[in-house]
């Protein structure tokens, strides 16, 4: 079985809880927080009965195995290797210490018949189906409170068919195809998941995104991510209450979001109250009718320091999308988006507090959020209809907005739409076109923080 290759890069969490980084060579990675290891003990799903036909259930086996390395506990975690072939299950629990390692040619393909599928309760921070009141399908690759687990493999393939999900791994380059509107875990390294306090998921997997939720210490690289334009709720990634998360070097094209971070829905995050924080993003290509970099808009439990980096974006709705909604309460801060470059888009840039609905009718119209400290910076757009809008509210305006060295040309024709601006305050320094009279301007080059 071929060695993982092990990163020379490391990153280390420092005490504002960004990831810092270090670099060999020419490239900076966070991906080193969480090490790729290598088990000494490695079973086969063949072991316990696998057959990769395609056409054979393989749930009792993947179970199992899965039993028997939680039981045995070898020293180091163990590693269930997925030969070659095709390997219908329904979905499986994942556990402490693993590494699910595909070969080649692998598949593990999701049966069609849900009769069986497990309903498990929402998330505590959602309070309800996201879509709908209610329980949701557990995941097809699930786990709660996890520690040490590993996703990976020379080429990797998971089917959900219907829902159609196909993911494929490669050691150097970790790829991800997702169609329709399908969600699953993969190319995942975690460390010391946290424990949740109910019976919910740790790593989850839902339906039309991969989800993290109340997860930190984890690694995303090396990823593609596909589903058509026109699927709903196809989100890339969104890391859920979750902190200490590094997602570099991937492609996404979906429905919805590319990334979003988030942290729960009104007052069931608010009471839930874990924050997202210490999410680093890093070398992301891809298309969306909606947005490619996102906060929002569930962030009832606060997000901070989030760093988005080089950043490739083609025909999408909104380039940077930061959202909330009254009734959210919670706080977003310490927000830096650099080095992006957006070609053919609807709005090159949105900070908004009027998006997103409400899980019900009781939420509370004076849990206001707080936005404050979001950085924009280096960002060139080629065909953008709209440069940027920037609504805050009211009763809680939106603060220590920077704009810095930011050029966004319009379509090719009449004028495009310029800057919409209310309750907010900031400054601009080498705006194009400029913004708005809300934000103050300064000749200076560099960060507006004098400003604030």
């Amino acid at each position: 079985m071929p060695r993982l290759l092990l990163s020379l890069l490391f990153c280390f969490t420092i005490s504002v809880s960004f990831l810092s980084c270090f670099t060999v060579g020419e490239v900076i990675t966070c991906s080193g927080i969480v090490p790729m290891r290598s088990r000494n003990d490695k079973i086969s799903i063949t072991d316990f009965g696998g057959v990769g036909d395609g056409k054979t259930l393989n749930t009792k086996a993947f179970r199992e195995a899965i039993y028997r390395i939680q039981h045995l506990r070898r020293t180091g975690g163990t590693l269930l290797y997925i030969p070659p072939g095709v390997y219908l299950t329904e979905s499986f629990n994942l556990t402490s210490h693993m590494t699910l390692y595909l070969a080649r040619g692998a598949v593990i393909k999701a049966t069609q018949d849900t009769f069986n599928w497990p309903l498990i309760a929402p998330l505590p921070s959602y309070g309800r189906g996201r879509e709908r009141p209610g329980g949701r399908y557990m995941s097809f690759i699930h786990g709660d409170g996890l520690q040490d687990v590993i996703i990976t493999g020379l080429l990797v393939l998971f089917r959900f068919i219907d829902r159609l999900i196909l993911f494929k791994f490669e050691v150097e380059m970790l790829k991800v195809k997702m169609n329709y509107s399908s969600k699953d875990l993969v190319g995942l390294r975690v460390s010391n998941v946290e424990e949740a306090d109910y019976a919910g998921n740790a790593l989850l997997v839902d339906w039309h995104q991969l989800r993290l939720f109340t997860l930190f210490n984890v690694v995303i690289r090396f990823v593609t991510i596909l589903a058509p334009p026109d699927s709903p709720n196809t989100d890339g990634i969104d890391p859920d209450s979750s902190s200490n998360v590094c997602i570099e070097d991937s492609f996404i094209s979906t429905g919805d979001d590319l990334i979003a971070v988030k942290s729960g829905w009104d007052k069931y995050g608010i009471a839930y109250d874990r924050p997202s924080s210490g999410i680093t993003i890093r070398r992301i290509t891809g298309s969306s009718p909606f947005a490619g970099i996102a906060v929002g808009s569930e962030t009832s439990g606060g997000v901070k320091n989030v760093h988005a980096e080089n950043i490739n974006l083609y025909n999408m709705g909104v380039g940077i999308h930061i959202k909330t909604n009254i009734g959210r309460g919670g706080f977003i801060k310490n927000i830096t988006v650099t080095d992006v470059y957006m070609e053919n888009a609807r709005k090159g840039i949105k900070i908004a507090g009027d998006v997103g609905d409400h899980p019900d009718e009781s939420f509370d119209p004076n849990a206001l959020p707080t936005v404050h400290g979001i950085t924009l910076r280096s960002i060139w757009g080629e065909k953008v209809q709209q440069p940027g809008s920037i609504q805050g509210l009211k009763n809680s305006p939106f603060t220590g907005i920077c704009l810095s060295n930011i050029n966004l040309h319009g379509v090719p024709g009449p004028r495009s739409s310029p800057w919409t601006c209310s309750d907010v305050s900031g400054a601009a320094v080498q705006v194009s076109p400029w913004p708005c009279s809300e934000l103050t301007s300064t000749h200076q080059t560099g960060a507006c923080s004098d400003h604030f």
